[in-house]
């Protein structure tokens, strides 16, 4: 698990089957060891080897398929590390699983005054169901606020105060740049253990929350 507070950058290289992870930064800060879960831009992936200059993990195709990494046009170069919670640190953030849901494209990109505005579309639109005003959301691995979204979630904007902005790599986003994208966690359990189905969903079990579904399920 993770919170979603970046602790170092670092140089990415992809390769066959794996990416290598260049940042001195991180190994003196953080101090890795073999086996250890690591969330790069997002995505869990565990440290198979360990280098002087860092670390190198392995990626499996679903992992490729789900986030930039996959992706030609998407993959870049500097990516946000944050090493996995341990029970006794502080929850600053929100929970991150570390599994990204899938990509977002930035839309616009706004200077505030004390603040950016980022807009984001997700590239799956079912996934906007996740999405509520001051909800939180994982962009490229780091922990933000929903502070607006349109009616059916699709497209959402998040406040960047400087100390992320400067922190991570959401300072080299541009307009037309792709995401790694995680939704609440909590939202996607309760989906899950109140029986609801996905909208797109052709199952008879898909229903929404109403006073009769309540009564249905024993609630006074």
């Amino acid at each position: 698990m993770f919170t979603g507070l970046i602790q170092a950058i670092g140089q990415a290289t992809i390769g066959l089957g794996g990416i290598a992870i260049r940042s001195p930064d991180f190994l003196a800060t953080v101090n890795p060891r073999q086996g250890d879960s690591i969330a790069v831009d997002g995505v869990c992936l565990t440290v198979a080897r360990l280098a002087s200059w860092g670390f190198q993990a392995d990626v499996s195709p679903e992992t490729m398929a789900r986030c930039t990494m996959g992706h030609p046009t998407a993959a870049r170069t500097m990516v946000n590390l944050e090493p996995a919670l341990r029970l006794q640190d502080r929850l600053g953030g929100h929970l991150v699983s570390g599994h990204v849901d899938g990509l977002g494209e930035i839309v616009a990109i706004e200077r505030q005054p004390r603040s950016w505005s980022v807009e984001i579309r997700w590239q799956d639109p079912a996934f906007g169901r996740y999405t509520v005003s001051k909800g939180s959301v994982a962009v490229d691995g780091v922990s933000l606020t929903v502070a607006r979204c349109s009616a059916g979630g699709k497209r959402f904007s998040v406040a960047v105060i400087p100390v992320t902005w400067g922190e991570t790599t959401l300072q080299d986003r541009q307009v037309g740049d792709w995401v790694n994208l995680e939704a609440d966690l909590l939202a996607k359990y309760s989906e899950r253990l109140l029986g609801l189905e996905p909208p797109q969903s052709s199952s008879p079990r898909q229903q929404t929350i109403s006073q009769a579904w309540l009564l249905e399920q024993g609630w006074p």
